[in-house]
């Protein structure tokens, strides 16, 4: 018996299944999100590599800039230290100051520029090692300079050491020239002998007559012999200096009296210069009167003879106080 009924049945009726799209849109999101994230790596690490290569290269340029900035600045460091050697150098520098600061100028001009090409680069190079050129010109002539000047400082050494050789031998020279001229000179000297003292009364005709009573004496004759081997031929003045009995020597300027320096005493008074014409290796007699404008008096009168600064002889002679009938 079959029932029919209005409700639907529980028992699922045969019907075709349906598709299920799901899995498929969800595989395809999958891999297209995979694709992408792919691709994002992928180019990531591309510009990574583009990058790296960008620095690698700023980085080779920044350092070759680098160094030719340092080239630059050791060949100034090299140039500065040589402007101050000397005078000569200085000049020299001076009259290659116009390269020099067109050499500078390029340079700077070059190493200013935030990139370089390979042409200025090379440029900046060569302007460089011109200037170091320059520099290294400048050293060597810095070389012979102190060589230069070495040598003249050891040539001034030998000439001042030559120089005081001849000052020390000059002085020794002079010295020895001196004692040999100071002994020629003493011994020069003249030797005084047989030396006379004649007091003489002179009459009124002019007839000497010798007496030793002092109150008829108006004149003393004086005699004595010069000699000396070695003494030039020549005017000499010899001294007389006359000491009375009262110890006082007898000055009387009107008749050629004065002073004298001696060797050995200072100044010495002197009664009569007595020049003297002598000739070498010859005996000279000398005689000469001494007239005072005073009586002579009675007692000793010492007779003392000087050459040269030196007493070469002396002789006493007494006056007598005369009797009744002297």
């Amino acid at each position: 018996m079959s029932t029919t009924t209005n409700y639907p049945s529980a028992t699922p009726q045969n019907q075709p299944p349906k598709k299920d799209y799901k899995n498929l849109v969800i595989g395809l999101l999958a891999a297209g999100f995979l694709g992408t994230w792919g691709y994002l790596l992928w180019n990531n690490n591309k510009q990574e590599q583009v990058q790296t290569q960008q620095q690698s290269q700023i980085s080779k340029v920044t350092d070759e800039k680098g160094q030719l900035q340092k080239n630059f600045d050791d060949a100034l460091v090299r140039l500065d230290s040589l402007t101050g050697t000397n005078n000569k150098l200085t000049a020299s520098v001076n009259e290659k100051d116009g390269q020099v600061a067109n050499l500078k100028k390029q340079i700077r001009g070059l190493l200013s520029k935030n990139k370089l090409t390979k042409a200025e680069e090379e440029k900046a190079q060569s302007l460089i090692k011109e200037l170091n050129d320059k520099v290294s010109g400048l050293e060597q002539q810095v070389a012979q300079l102190t060589s230069d000047n070495q040598q003249l400082t050891a040539d001034k050494q030998q000439l001042t050491q030559d120089k005081d050789k001849l000052t020390n031998d000059l002085t020794t020279s002079t010295t020895q020239n001196q004692a040999l001229s100071k002994q020629v000179d003493i011994a020069s000297t003249l030797n005084a002998s047989n030396i006379t003292i004649t007091p003489m009364h002179e009459k009124k005709d002019g007839q000497d007559k010798e007496t030793t009573t002092a109150r008829r004496v108006n004149k003393l004759i004086i005699g004595f012999d010069v000699s000396n081997r070695i003494a030039q031929s020549g005017p000499a003045d010899v001294y007389v200096c006359i000491t009375g009995p009262d110890g006082k020597p007898i000055s009387v300027p009107a008749l050629g009296s004065g002073t004298f320096t001696t060797r050995d005493d200072g100044d010495k008074i002197f009664t009569a210069k007595v020049p003297v014409d002598f000739e070498a290796g010859k005996v000279k007699s000398v005689q000469f009167a001494w007239k005072q404008n005073s009586e002579f008096v009675k007692g000793n009168y010492k007779i003392e003879i000087y050459h040269n600064g030196f007493k070469i002889g002396e002789g006493t002679r007494e006056l007598k106080k005369g009797g009744i009938f002297g």
